[in-house]
């Protein structure tokens, strides 16, 4: 199962397609959608996708990390990740 993964043009033409409408319109629809979802993670919040998953930023505390050429440790500064918990019905969906 190496299939390709869905361009972006491919899934504008997918939601067109879904909401009988043009590709402009769903185009637009998604690049709102995308900047919502920018908006609100980056400042701290989450973004809940129904059917779909929760996308959270969390924080990560300062941690001990280790440079795999040279082997020498060093202190990474505390920072932030964007993570997606994934709802539990698209998980049941992929496994059926």
């Amino acid at each position: 199962m190496t299939a390709k993964p869905m361009t972006k043009t491919q899934l504008v033409a997918a939601i067109a397609e879904g909401m009988d409408s043009d590709k402009k319109t769903a185009a637009a629809a998604l690049d709102v959608l995308t900047d919502i979802i920018t908006r609100e993670v980056s400042a701290g919040g989450a973004v809940t996708l129904p059917g779909i998953g929760k996308i959270a930023c969390r924080a990560r505390p300062e941690r001990q990390v280790r440079n795999p050429a040279t082997g020498e440790t060093m202190t990474k500064p505390a920072d932030r990740a964007v993570k997606m918990t994934f709802a539990k019905a698209l998980k049941d969906s992929v496994n059926a």
